[in-house]
């Protein structure tokens, strides 16, 4: 599918360019060239398509039906697919998250969403596309998704209600029911072609310096680190690796865009995927800056209680992404 990429990045560094092949900065810089192509456009092509979904499926819809039907557990399935659709990082979910209980959401149908949203979006999907194929992305996909569904409903349970901070629970008291017919958009999917385009190509802009940088990163580690320095720590393959893994990636902070050109290239140098893809959960969907954020609704209790269950789930997640590959 990428082949005229590789032979375009080959033809650039190696006779553009004049550097050889086998030197390490030849192979970091057509590592940099050919994937930060292929991201963006992938990137571009998905969004796109995302952008036709959420068209004609947006959220005030989304919010209005979840809290006028019981679905007996379904809706965190839907809450957690819909986080899949949006392309936020755990910081910028923060604010929908706080939309969905305004609106009257159970609190643990919004953790669904809050779970999944930094987790699995296009950013994601096209980068995974891109760099392990579609049957490794399919599987990260779905586990994600059931990662936030099943996270909900089990936070959901522990009836935090009373864990929110003194300004959501205000908000509760004062929310207003939204009406229950919404005004027709009218519009044809010819019409909103050219608004969903320059969307998406906002959304690329947006990115694209997380994207240029992870993947410089990327291009350094895959150019210039000997093959068995990541391999001595975290590619062993040991119990501990993945806990670790995951402890290490919460003082971080990077959306999917800047940490999924690393975690390619510690796969490439050995760390096994599941433990790979747990760093990259964890960095993404358990940052500092989030719980930062969350301290405007939530108390610390709850925040610990948060991340406590999402951690957990994460470790589960790699275990079995081990298993599997």
């Amino acid at each position: 599918m990428f082949d005229w990429l590789q032979h375009f990045a080959d033809w650039l560094i190696y006779s553009v360019f004049g550097i050889g092949a086998e030197t390490h900065l030849g192979a970091a810089l057509n590592f940099f060239v050919y994937d930060t192509i292929k991201i963006l456009l992938l990137l571009f092509l998905i969004v796109f398509l995302m952008g036709i979904v959420n068209a004609y499926f947006p959220v005030e819809r989304l919010r209005n039906y979840l809290s006028r039907n019981k679905l007996y557990g379904g809706e965190h399935l839907l809450a957690a697919t819909f986080g899949a659709f949006t392309p936020f990082c755990s910081c910028s979910s923060v604010p929908l998250f706080i939309g969905f209980v305004r609106g009257g959401i159970p609190l643990g149908v919004t953790f669904s969403f809050l779970i999944t949203s930094p987790l699995v979006n296009e950013v994601a999907l096209a980068m995974f596309l891109g760099m392990f194929g579609w049957k490794t992305t399919l599987i990260y996909a779905t586990s994600g998704i059931l990662l936030g569904t099943v996270g909900g409903w089990v936070l959901g349970k522990m009836n935090l209600q009373r864990y929110l901070s003194d300004w959501v629970k205000q908000l509760w008291e004062n929310a207003q029911h939204e009406t229950d017919a919404l005004e027709a958009d009218a519009q044809t999917f010819a019409q909103r072609l050219p608004g969903i385009a320059l969307g998406a190509w906002d959304i690329v802009k947006g990115v694209v310096l997380y994207v240029v940088i992870g993947i410089g990163i990327g291009a350094a580690m895959h150019g210039f680190v000997p093959e068995n320095f990541f391999t001595a720590y975290l590619g062993g393959g040991q119990w501990w690796t993945i806990p670790l893994a995951v402890i290490l990636a919460v003082p971080l902070y990077a959306n999917a865009a800047g940490i999924l050109p690393v975690i390619q290239v510690l796969v490439v140098k050995g760390v096994p995927l599941g433990t790979a893809i747990a760093f990259m959960m964890g960095t993404v969907g358990l940052s500092l800056p989030e719980a930062t954020l969350l301290k405007k609704v939530m108390t610390m209790r709850l925040i610990a209680i948060f991340f406590g269950v999402v951690t957990a789930f994460i470790i589960l997640s790699g275990y079995l992404f081990n298993l599997v590959f």
